[in-house]
């Protein structure tokens, strides 16, 4: 089992600007789009269960967080609108996403664009 090396101090869910906001009590604090998270999501839907069977999320731009929900001490559930909610997103996982953000995103923009796919521009929320 995975030592939790952090954990969160506040966590907030801004729906109109599909925005997950998390503090850790390292003191970092991170602003997660509901997009980055979806196609991170660490289910096996989505990373595969082993390396190279990672499937590319496309079409993710406007997705929303509907709910969360607590996973025991070590993790929340997000359910997104578009039917995902397979994900468990230990603090571990949510605090790798914060810490890697530009780089992870940047990977992701890369394999959309290798793959013939061009982001559509999100939706603003009214």
């Amino acid at each position: 089992m995975t030592q939790i090396t952090v954990r969160p101090t506040d966590i907030k869910l801004h729906q109109k600007s599909r925005i997950l906001e998390v503090a850790f009590d390292d003191g970092s604090h991170f602003k997660l789009p509901c997009e980055y998270l979806r196609v991170y999501s660490p289910s096996a839907e989505v990373r595969g269960h082993a390396p190279g069977q990672e499937v590319l999320q496309i079409g993710k731009e406007n997705v929303n967080i509907t709910h969360i929900e607590p996973v025991g001490t070590y993790a929340i559930c997000l359910f997104f609108d578009d039917g995902h909610s397979t994900g468990i997103y230990s603090w571990d996982w949510l605090h790798q996403l914060g810490m890697n953000q530009d780089k992870l995103w940047n990977q992701y923009l890369e394999r959309l664009a290798k793959a013939g796919h061009q982001r559509k521009p999100a939706k603003v929320a009214e």
